[in-house]
């Protein structure tokens, strides 16, 4: 009788945490392995969504099957100032930084194995783009363009999160 009122119980988290499962939509969120099109500027990127601190933390480590639009998106519940390194990342890598608003601020280039920090200059940064080095002069996308916040808050959506706690609500 305990595993079927915790089954039970469990049953009525899961349609809370996951609202479609109880309309028969979708069985789980998908994962941080799962691409999402987003657009960045003129040119669509299949990205990843780094969100949780475990997904940060190994980024693109050990990394070699990077597609020519393919990246990973590095996703932050609050504005600040970013520095990431090259640690166990064999692939050369540019970072572009985007404010709240979704505009692109800064590139920098990353070497692979590099594990000097690459900082932002600007403290009021939500969202960082990991591309193949050579991504944004190639694609034309310079400080100013757009990220796609509509887009980005439905992969936050089909990645289990809220858009409105990363800023990707009902903007654009």
């Amino acid at each position: 009788m305990t595993s079927l009122v915790a089954g039970a119980l469990l049953g009525c988290a899961r349609e809370k945490a996951f609202p479609s499962m109880a309309a028969g939509v979708s069985a789980e969120p998908k994962s941080a392995g799962h691409f999402f099109p987003i657009r960045v500027g003129d040119r669509v990127v299949r990205m990843q969504l780094a969100v949780r601190s475990s997904e940060m933390q190994r980024g693109l480590m050990d990394r070699r099957d990077l597609g020519q639009d393919e990246g990973m998106l590095f996703v932050y519940d609050k504005p600040q100032s970013m520095t990431f390194w090259m640690r166990n990342t064999p692939t050369a890598l540019d970072i572009g930084f985007f404010g709240s608003g979704g505009k692109l601020e800064e590139v920098y280039p990353m070497y692979p194995f590099d594990e000097n920090t690459v900082a932002s200059r600007s403290a009021e940064l939500a969202y960082a783009l990991e591309m193949n080095q050579g991504w944004f002069v190639r694609s034309g996308v310079k400080p100013g363009a757009a990220l796609d916040l509509k887009a980005l808050g439905q992969a936050l959506k089909e990645r289990g999160f809220s858009p409105d706690k990363y800023g990707a609500g009902a903007m654009k």
